[in-house]
């Protein structure tokens, strides 16, 4: 099998490195404009290279360029795997894949304690999710002027409801499709961007669920928190630190603490396609449900960086 990365900064080199370490993987070939030195073949165009060579694709190039990228390889392949990058688009909007199978790269469903939680709260009446993420974006990628990166820029798909829509793919999964929510979608701090680095929301979900999410550019030190409640049970999770602790109604408490190496989430996602026909992996359907509930909390749409 041949693989195909589209865009090569650090989550396109993330995935060809994961990539060439699978036996099923012939080779792992990319496409930007960027390279040099490439151990591979590279192109520099989407137009300029054979697709029908390749049977997996990554599509790891900009948010704001993903559409354009998935609608081109549909067009020119049929019944091949795509992964597309997180978010899916920089908006909600509709496409034909033909004949391909197309999945969206929401690698924490594979983290050990969201797995954990989804055994445990399996059958137990969730009455409240407080979900809670974020970084400093200044510190978040060393190396790089946080200003240039695709977060800091709208127009390039930033911001930090898309970047941190992992939160809301877990929390829709976990807890059942979001129903009404009111939302706090803002630039509050003094970074030097023009996206939101601020998201609030309350909500409830059609299980019944009431959902309270938090994400952020703003927290000096990382976090990817949750703490939930049940009619018998009480869950924190922290995914940083790759630890749950939860408590029944008598108060007795238990911790399971699931270290985890950097890769693993990409690798086990990766796995879940070549080996399970994409079991677990967030499905174009799924990840078009999570940019709709965006575009409807947004007050950061592309073109439109005012509150509306």
């Amino acid at each position: 099998m041949k693989a195909l990365i589209i865009g090569h900064g650090s989550i396109g080199r993330r995935h060809r490195e994961i990539l060439k370490n699978f036996q099923e993987i012939e080779t792992v070939d990319i496409v930007s404009s960027h390279i040099q030195n490439c151990d591979c073949r590279c192109f520099e165009t989407l137009e300029n290279t054979p697709l029908e060579d390749y049977d997996y694709f990554v599509i790891a190039n900009e948010t704001s360029k993903h559409y354009n990228a998935l609608n081109y390889i549909s067009k020119h392949v049929r019944n091949r795997r795509i992964l597309v990058e997180k978010p899916l688009f920089s908006r909600y909007r509709e496409i034909d894949t033909r004949d391909n199978d197309v999945y969206v790269a929401y690698n924490l469903r594979f983290h050990p304690i969201i797995a954990a939680m989804e055994a445990l709260l399996k059958e137990e009446n969730i009455l409240y999710a407080g979900i809670m993420a974020g970084q400093y974006l200044p510190t978040w990628r060393p190396g790089r002027d946080y200003r240039e990166a695709y977060s800091a820029s709208v127009d390039q798909g930033g911001g930090v409801l898309r970047d941190l829509s992992h939160e809301l793919d877990y929390t829709l999964m976990l807890f059942g499709e979001i129903i009404t929510i009111t939302a706090f979608d803002e630039k509050v701090s003094s970074l030097a961007i023009d996206a939101d680095d601020l998201f609030t929301a309350i909500g409830r979900t059609s299980k019944g669920t009431v959902i309270n999410l938090t994400l952020d550019y703003i927290s000096k030190h990382p976090l990817r928190r949750m703490i939930v409640h049940s009619d018998r049970l009480t869950v924190e999770a922290d995914l940083v630190d790759s630890t749950m602790r939860f408590w029944d109604e008598t108060g007795n408490g238990r911790t399971v603490k699931e270290p985890i190496e950097r890769n693993h989430t990409y690798r086990k996602m990766h796995e879940a396609l070549l080996r399970q026909n994409g079991n677990r992996v967030c499905t174009l359907s799924e990840a078009l449900t999570t940019m709709k509930l965006i575009d409807r909390t947004s007050h950061y749409n592309r073109k439109d960086h005012n509150v509306r």
